[in-house]
């Protein structure tokens, strides 16, 4: 079955004009881009992220004290500084794939992070292959 858009012109311009709002979010994210400042959703983490060659890395700017003491609890000595973020690589549409380090645990995980909008990501660390993950959504600073 075809139709046409000629059939239609108020469907044309709806189509349009979702197409172009949103293109126009995708610009306003990739304008700001994944590299910035970013605090995790209890505010006791402060991430930069920046290239670490060809791929997306981040480390840590801030922590609050209780942050450090858990880390250091973890094997973390020296929170600010670390790498929390390691050799994500782009996956198209505002997606990356790489590894989250997770320093109260001290140790490394899979993970995805997912620009929802020009100022908020989703990270989600897994285990397992992926079977299991949990997930933060962190806010530009």
């Amino acid at each position: 079955m075809m139709f046409t858009l000629a059939a239609k012109p108020g469907y044309a311009i709806g189509l349009m004009t979702a197409a172009l709002a949103g293109s126009a979010q995708a610009r306003a994210a990739d304008a700001q881009g994944i590299h910035g400042t970013w605090e995790n959703p209890t505010g006791d983490v402060i991430v930069t992220t920046d290239s670490c060659g060809t791929m997306l890395c981040g480390w840590v700017k801030w922590a609050s004290d209780t942050a450090k003491a858990e880390a250091r609890d973890g094997g973390t000595p020296q929170l600010v500084g670390t790498s929390l973020l390691r050799n994500y690589k782009p996956k198209g549409d505002g997606k990356w794939q790489g590894q989250v380090f997770v320093p109260d645990m001290g140790d490394t995980f899979f993970s995805t992070i997912r620009q929802l909008d020009q100022n908020t990501i989703k990270i989600s660390g897994c285990i397992m292959g992926g079977l299991l993950c949990k997930s933060q959504v962190w806010r530009r600073k």
